[in-house]
């Protein structure tokens, strides 16, 4: 029998697994000689390992080891029916896949500690059905464990399981999960569950600071009890421990065909959930007819990988885990709607003095909505997200489609979209060279920019190089774009813009050279290599066949390794900052052509490349194939070094040049090792060096589930040190009310804005929802939070504090008089703090709102558990909107450390 599992993730391939399941018995008696247990090793935590392996030793059981990186396939977890995973907080996709069909085989799970909890969100949904509940957040201090009621199996009754233990609370899911032991505090929160494949226990085990050796040995034990029957302990408890298998390694790089082969063709199939198998019908840089379809433009591939199609009137099947997937998107959608009335309820049309550093007192405004008619829509929809399930079970698949659609359509007509709620955040779009070349003159620039200025837009990506052509009249680029001929577009892009109090960033093409459907356009040889590399083609990059342009993609590319092309790159960017008042420079194409060496697509064949390469290693580049790991991996690094060499290089040269300017790529939201090992694209690198100022990754997508599957885990990463992550946005195709949902969602996560790609997709409809929801005529002064950090982090704190006061004044957020009192003085301690930093930006009075934001983060939880808690996902974006502020102030540190 075959069964098929969809887990709505961002990782290309893994969408779909087909798990044929079958039960394999557990012994009743454990053998002494054998592993009774398989423990996953986290490489990364060998101190901590330490520990663990110490209470193993003292339990007695005899185990076997597998590498964490060995997770992958059922193959790999050995013979033993049990496996522990003690305290493992990222797992890939492909693990978990890998854990939901070995349970199907009749496997058991022991987990401890936050399982799971960074990983993707599509993994921590399959984790919550495996093992009945999820690690919810840590708890302050140490609680005592107790057995949770007296119903309650043999197994966690006996009293040496219970003490003392520094834990967090596990949310259980009822339905398919039991609470086995409570922490005792208040609300007797869970702290081990049991599922029918799981124990899920509450705390890092192995942790000397969060228990006992002996407790934790005995809830082992215990555990284990649940499966098999241990032997009867020996004097001297020791346990015994090898690799559960010796074929597995470290080593995940997977094995690739020799160079010259032919990738053979992808012919995986995939099944969305409504069972419909065609590709997204839209791209950004659409292939030609001869293109083949695994060749599309990566980013089409990966929004295709994450993809979660509903059709109308589809009886295809739903896998149980799909069923979830679309209860989360609803109750997320829910929240969504929630969180926009909120902010529109706090949010004013009076104006504000530009002399102010934060908001002031406004009055609010009444929505044209019926509050009743909202309230009937939520409850609905509240209704319809938790029958969906059920509806699954009973094979109603058409019937939960329809039901969800509905739902969807009506939550989105209820959004607040006539009224201002958009806090100070960074609103760009991307003005792309047609849109330009249309305007034709000066007087049409200004129509778009009145426009954008009218939609609230403060930030403005101008197509500058594009193709090798710039935009301008230029005295290094040898061609001006022969479709602007007797006019300056840059010139008066920026004029504009600054006479609307908007920021002009030069948007350039650095590494792509030129552009096939350019040619097209201008009526040259398809294959034509742009105006640079026409001139100088020893600049040129290529592929392994010495291809110029990649087979199925349409620009050639400069090579990064030679020295003469990032010279005329660094002059041609100096060029622009230096005669034009730009506010900053934005690099795309800041990368090598898209490759893929699992089927034997490579590139960076360039003759500069090459030599250098054949002199630092002996060996010429070309001779090299992607199955000889380490060598290979050398070649990977240095063409990615060529990359984070030159993005080092501009960030040096424009700080020389103007030290105000803005320095942002647009990049792939591609995981990091795919991301290098395809495109040499490293950006957390250049985050963290502090060579740029905002990531722009092109997190487009068709619907809000697969915008939020793609950026969230970017928004959230803490791997950009004070850097400013700005998600993407595509609006081709996408409806106004959808582009609506995810600028809603950018607002509710940790970011500090977004860039809307591209201008040309504007309409009226969409003018017209951007203009009074973010519009600029109400608020004169809103600051850019990239240019002036410290009074954004102000003025979006007052409005959290509006927000917090508002639903006490309704009701929603009921707190103890005492907690209420300590939460108030800090709330105004920190608000105090943060006003004094708006107005004098010193180093002592960014200390004293740090440690109080800090302090206030640290609290927040606690005072929430305290209160008659609003929707838990109001307390998620309030905790965002708390990091998104933190953001702002060592953004902010790190950009006054550069002026002077």
């Amino acid at each position: 029998m075959t069964k098929i599992f969809q887990l709505p993730i961002k990782i290309a391939g893994l969408l779909i697994v087909q798990i044929h399941l079958f039960t394999v018995s557990l012994p009743t008696q454990a053998q002494t000689t054998d592993p009774i247990l398989s423990v996953v090793k986290d490489p990364s935590n060998q101190q901590r390992w330490r520990a663990i392996a110490n209470r193993l030793q003292a339990s007695g059981v005899n185990y076997c080891v597998i590498p964490l990186p060995g997770l992958k396939i059922t193959a790999n977890f050995g013979k033993p029916q049990i496996l522990l995973l003690p305290n493992i907080e990222t797992l890939t996709p492909e693990q978990a896949i890998a854990l939901e069909q070995w349970t199907q085989r009749g496997g058991k799970l022991i987990v401890t500690g936050p399982v799971g909890s960074l990983s993707t969100p599509g993994v921590r949904q399959l984790l919550q059905k495996l093992l009945g509940g999820y690690w919810g957040f840590s708890l302050n201090s140490p609680q005592q464990l107790q057995s949770a009621n007296s119903n309650v199996s043999s197994w966690a009754k006996p009293p040496e399981l219970f003490g003392k233990i520094q834990g967090g609370v596990i949310i259980p899911n009822p339905a398919t999960s039991q609470t086995s032991a409570v922490w005792q505090a208040q609300g007797y929160p869970a702290a081990v569950l049991t599922s029918a494949t799981a124990t899920f226990l509450g705390w890092r085990w192995g942790i000397d600071t969060a228990s006992s050796r002996e407790l934790d040995v005995a809830w082992l034990k215990a555990a284990l009890q649940r499966y098999v029957e241990l032997p009867k302990p020996s004097p001297k408890p020791t346990s015994h421990h090898r690799p559960c298998d010796p074929a597995i390694t470290t080593n995940t790089k997977p094995k690739l065909p020799p160079i010259g082969k032919k990738p053979k063709p992808n012919t995986r199939r995939k099944t969305h959930i409504a069972g419909n198998n065609k590709p997204s019908p839209t791209k950004l840089q659409p292939a030609t007819k001869s293109t083949p379809s695994n060749y599309r433009e990566a980013i089409d591939q990966l929004e295709e990988a994450v993809r979660l199609d509903v059709v109308p009137n589809s009886n295809e099947p739903i896998s149980p885990e799909a069923a979830i997937a679309l209860q989360q998107e609803l109750e997320n959608l829910i929240g969504r709607v929630e969180s926009a009335h909120l902010a529109a309820s706090i949010s004013g049309s009076s104006r504000r003095k530009t002399t102010s550093a934060t908001p002031q007192p406004v009055k609010s405004i009444t929505s044209n909505l019926s509050e009743a008619d909202l309230q009937v829509v939520l409850t609905q929809a509240r209704e319809i997200a938790k029958n969906i399930p059920f509806l699954v079970e009973r094979q109603n698949f058409a019937l939960a489609r329809q039901q969800w659609l509905q739902a969807k359509t009506k939550l989105w007509q209820q959004f607040p979209i006539d009224q201002r709620l958009a806090q100070p955040e960074i609103r760009a779009v991307w003005l792309d060279r047609g849109t330009i070349i249309r305007a034709g003159s000066e007087a049409g620039l200004a129509k778009i920019f009145n426009q954008l200025a009218q939609a609230g837009i403060n930030t403005v990506f101008f197509e500058t190089v594009n193709a090798s052509y710039t935009i301008y009249p230029s005295r290094v680029a040898p061609q001006q774009n022969p479709l602007v001929k007797n006019w300056d577009p840059l010139a008066a892009a920026v004029k504009l813009a600054h006479g609307r109090g908007m920021e002009l960033h030069a948007w350039v093409w650095t590494f792509a050279a030129g552009n096939q459907q350019h040619n097209q356009i201008l009526n040259l040889d398809p294959n034509y290599p742009g105006p640079v590399l026409a001139a100088r083609p020893d600049w040129a990059n290529y592929d392994q066949l010495g291809n110029m342009i990649p087979v199925g993609q349409t620009k050639p590319f400069f090579d990064p390794a030679n020295p003469q092309v990032r010279q005329y790159l660094l002059d041609l960017f100096a060029e622009i900052v230096t005669r034009y008042q730009v506010d900053g420079l934005q690099l795309d194409y800041i990368r090598y052509p898209f490759q893929d060496p699992f089927v034997n697509r490579t590139y960076g064949y360039g003759q500069a490349a090459r030599e250098q390469f054949l002199q630092q290693t002996g060996v010429d580049p070309v001779n090299i194939s992607p199955t000889q790991g380490e060598l290979w991996q050398k070649w990977t690094a240095f063409r990615t070094q060529q990359v984070d060499n030159f993005v080092a290089e501009v960030a040096q040269m424009l700080r020389s040049k103007r030290q105000n300017l803005t320095l942002s790529v647009a990049v792939f939201p591609l995981p990091e090792y795919e991301r290098i090992q395809k495109l040499q694209q490293n950006w957390e690198v250049w985050a963290k060096r502090g060579d740029i100022d905002l990531v722009v990754p092109m997190t487009y997508a068709l619907d809000t589930p697969r915008f939020q599957r793609l950026a969230q885990p970017w928004i959230k990463s803490t791997q950009l040190g004070a850097t400013l992550l700005v998600p993407g946005i595509r609006l081709l195709s996408l409806p106004n009310l959808g582009a609506f949902d995810q600028l809603q969602l950018v607002r509710d996560l940790p970011a500090i804005g977004y860039a809307l790609f591209a201008a040309e997709n504007f309409n009226n409809q969409l003018d017209e929802i951007l203009m009074k929801t973010q519009g600029q005529s109400s608020v004169k002064g809103e600051p850019i939070p990239h240019r002036h950090p410290f009074r954004a982090a102000a003025w979006r704190y007052a409005a959290l504090q509006k927000e917090w006061q508002l639903m006490q004044e309704r009701g929603q957020l009921s707190i103890s008089a005492n907690v209420l009192a300590d939460f108030s003085r800090r709330a105004e301690e920190l608000n105090n703090a943060l006003n004094q930093l708006a107005a004098l930006p010193s180093a002592s009075n960014l200390i004293e709102a740090k440690t109080l934001l800090n302090q206030f983060q640290s609290q927040f939880p606690t005072w929430m558990q305290s209160a008659t808690t609003p929707q838990s996902y109001h307390i998620q974006v309030w905790q965002h909107r708390l990091l998104t502020i933190d953001r702002l102030l060592r953004y902010g540190e790190r950009r006054r450390n550069l002026q002077p």
